[in-house]
């Protein structure tokens, strides 16, 4: 039974988020900062991660584990997100503390 996601994944490295009601939190390894994407763009993700889905649906978040088997099965150094903002962000975590870390790609790829 495949529960309805807020998020598909188009290509090698490509999350689109499609559901305003829920926020994605993208978790890419231990290592990396946490971002979350809302319906406005992305943010970094500073609280603590819900326990569990529960947890998660009671404060409006999808947790995206990048390298778990049903989303990429490894970390990605890159990764490109598709916000409900009408905006392609691209993450490159190669970049991490700098402002080349997260930046619009595309505007209006809808």
């Amino acid at each position: 039974m495949s529960q309805e996601r807020s998020f598909i994944k188009s290509g090698r490295n490509t999350i689109i988020h499609k559901d305003k009601k829920l926020d994605l939190v993208v978790v890419n390894g231990e290592n990396h900062p946490r971002i979350k994407v809302t319906q406005n763009g992305l943010e970094p993700f500073k609280e603590d991660l819900p326990k569990n889905r529960r947890e998660a649906k009671e404060r409006y978040l999808e947790m995206v584990y990048v390298s778990s088997p049903d989303v990429f099965a490894e970390e990605k150094r890159l990764l490109f997100i598709q916000a409900l903002d009408g905006r392609e962000y691209k993450v490159d975590y190669s970049k991490i503390g700098t402002k080349l870390f997260v930046r619009i790609h595309q505007e209006s790829y809808l």
